[in-house]
C-alpha cells in the first residue's frame, strides 16, 4: 500500500543508522578498548577497519543476491547477523575476538546497506518523493557518521565501552519488525547465476591491499610480507577484472563504467569517505589522548559536523532537482577539502577549537554531497540493476574508508616514529594511543608535537583527495 513506503523508509533509515554509527561510535572508546583488552595500534585500527573492510568487500555480492533472491529476505538477514555480531562484539575479551566480531558485524552491514537504495527506489517513483526520501537517506547517513562520536562517548563514559554494541540490540529488533511488517519484497525477475568466483577474489584483493597498509610501518614496506601482499592484491584485483568481463551474470558489471557519469558518482563516494570519513579517527584520537576530554566531551566536540551535516543535507536533495547534480559534487567536495584545510591550523598550544572552523564547513560539505551520491547513483541504471548499482556505490564508499583510515594511518605512525621514536614505529604508534597524561613526563611534548606534526600532514593529504575528487566529478557527471 502506498502508505506503506514510509514505513519502508524508515526501516532503510533504522538500519542504515545503526549500521554506519558503528563505523565511528567507537572511535571515542578506542582509549579505553586499548585499556582493557590490551590492544596495540594496529589493533585499533582493525576495530575500525575490520568492520569497514567486510562492509566493503561482501557489498557487491549482497546487493546481487538481494536482485536475485529478493532485497527484503537480504536486508533482513543483515539485520540479524548484525545484531547477533552485536552481542559477540560486547562480550569480546581480546582484540582478536573484537575484531573478528567486527568483520561479522561488516557481512549483516553489507547485507543492508547493498539492498538499502534499492528499497527506497522500489517503494517511491522517480519524482519529488523520491527525491525526498533520498534526501532523508543521505541525511541519515551523514548524521550517523558524525554523530557516532557523541553517542560513543555517552554509552563508554557512563555504561562501558561494551554498551556501544549491546546499544545495536533494540535498535536492530525495532528494524527487523517494521520490516517483515510494512517493507514489500522485490527483486531482478530475470532467473540469473550467482557470481561467487568474482565475490571471492573482489574480497581477497581487497583485504590484502588493506592489511599490506596497516602492516607496512611494522613490518616494512620492503618486507616479504608486505610486497607479497600487495602484489597478490593486484593479482586478484586483475583475476577479478576477467572474471566480471567473461561470466554472463557478473557480479560487477563493468559496462557501468561507460558510463561517465556513473563514474564520477563512484569517485564521489570513494573520496568523501576516504576524505573526511576516514579521519574520524584520527580527530578522535587527538582530541582524546592529546587533549584530554572524555569520551562524552570528545563526542560533543563533533556535534557542529553533525548539526551542520543534517541541516544541509535535505535542502540539497531539494535544490538538486532543479540543477545540475555536477555542480553540488562540486561545491560539496570542495567545502570538505576547505573544511579539512582549516583545521591544520592545529599547534602544540591549540585547544580543539581551532578545528571548529574546519568542522562547520566539512560538516556543510557532508551534507551537500550525500544525498546527491545517493540519487544519482540508482538514477543512471536500469530499475532491475538497482540493488548492483546500489552495492557498487557503497562499496565505494566503504573502500575509501577502510583504505583512508589505512593509507593514512600508514603516512601518520610514519610521521609520528620519525618525531618521537626515531626508527621505532611500534613505540611512536604505542605513545600516540595512550592518553598523553600516561606518556612519561620526559617525552610528553615530544609526543604532543610529533601528533599535531602527524595530524597536519594527513589532512593535507586527505583535503588533496577531496579537491582531486571533485575536480573529477565535476567533470564526469552530466544530467
Amino acid at each position: 500500500m502506498r502508505e506503506n513506503r514510509w514505513w519502508t523508509l524508515a526501516a532503510v533509515c533504522t538500519a542504515t543508522f545503526m549500521l554506519l554509527l558503528d563505523i565511528t561510535i567507537v572511535n571515542v572508546a578506542l582509549p579505553e578498548l586499548r585499556t582493557d583488552l590490551e590492544a596495540s595500534f594496529s589493533d585499533l585500527q582493525w576495530v575500525v577497519d575490520a568492520y569497514a573492510l567486510a562492509l566493503a568487500a561482501f557489498l557487491l555480492l549482497a546487493g546481487s543476491l538481494g536482485d536475485r533472491i529478493g532485497r527484503r529476505r537480504v536486508f533482513t538477514a543483515g539485520l540479524v547477523v548484525f545484531v547477533v555480531a552485536s552481542i559477540l562484539c560486547g562480550i569480546s575479551r581480546s582484540p582478536t575476538a573484537l575484531n573478528v566480531s567486527r568483520a561479522l558485524q561488516g557481512v549483516g552491514g553489507s547485507a543492508m546497506f547493498a539492498t538499502a537504495l534499492a528499497l527506497i527506489a522500489q517503494a517511491f517513483p522517480v519524482g519529488r518523493e523520491r527525491a525526498t526520501a533520498i534526501g532523508a537517506w543521505g541525511a541519515t547517513i551523514g548524521a550517523a557518521v558524525a554523530v557516532g562520536p557523541l553517542v560513543g562517548g555517552l554509552c563508554t563514559e557512563h555504561l562501558g565501552w561494551e554498551s556501544i554494541f549491546f546499544l545495536n540490540v533494540p535498535i536492530g529488533a525495532f528494524a527487523v519488525f517494521i520490516t517483515l511488517r510494512f517493507v514489500a519484497e522485490s527483486k531482478d525477475q530475470r532467473t540469473r547465476s550467482i557470481d561467487w568466483l568474482g565475490a571471492a577474489t573482489f574480497s581477497a584483493a581487497l583485504f590484502l591491499l588493506v592489511f599490506a597498509l596497516v602492516r607496512g610501518n611494522e613490518e616494512g614496506w620492503g618486507s616479504g610480507l608486505i610486497v607479497f601482499c600487495l602484489l597478490e592484491s593486484l593479482a586478484f584485483l586483475l583475476a577479478f577484472v576477467a572474471i566480471e568481463l567473461r561470466v554472463k551474470d557478473p557480479t560487477f558489471d563493468l559496462a557501468l563504467f561507460r558510463n561517465r557519469s556513473f563514474n564520477g558518482v563512484s569517485i564521489a563516494a570513494f573520496g568523501l569517505s576516504a576524505a573526511m570519513f576516514a579521519m574520524f579517527l584520527y580527530l578522535t584520537l587527538y582530541i582524546q589522548n592529546q587533549l584530554g576530554y572524555s569520551p562524552l566531551e570528545a563526542g560533543l566536540r563533533f556535534l557542529p559536523t553533525t548539526l551542520v551535516s543534517f541541516a544541509v543535507a535535505p535542502v540539497t536533495a531539494r535544490l538538486a532537482e532543479g540543477g545540475p547534480a555536477r555542480v553540488f559534487f562540486g561545491i560539496g567536495l570542495a567545502l570538505v577539502g576547505l573544511g579539512l584545510l582549516l583545521m591544520r591550523n592545529v599547534t602544540p598550544e591549540s585547544d580543539w577549537t581551532a578545528l571548529l572552523p574546519g568542522f562547520i564547513v566539512a560538516g556543510a560539505g557532508v551534507g551537500c554531497t550525500n544525498p546527491i551520491i545517493a540519487s544519482v547513483a540508482v538514477g543512471v541504471v536500469e530499475p532491475r540493476e538497482a540493488g548492483m548499482a546500489s552495492g557498487i556505490n557503497s562499496t565505494f564508499r566503504q573502500v575509501g574508508i577502510a583504505t583512508g583510515i589505512a593509507g593514512l594511518g600508514a603516512v601518520f605512525q610514519s610521521r609520528l616514529a620519525s618525531g618521537v621514536a626515531g626508527d621505532a614505529p611500534d613505540e611512536g604508534a604505542y605513545l600516540a594511543s595512550i592518553p598523553l597524561s600516561r606518556v612519561p613526563p620526559e617525552l610528553r611534548d615530544a609526543v604532543h608535537a610529533g601528533f599535531v606534526g602527524a595530524l597536519d600532514d594527513i589532512l593535507l593529504i586527505a583535503a588533496l583527495v577531496a579537491f582531486a575528487s571533485a575536480a573529477a566529478t565535476v567533470a564526469l557527471v552530466r544530467a
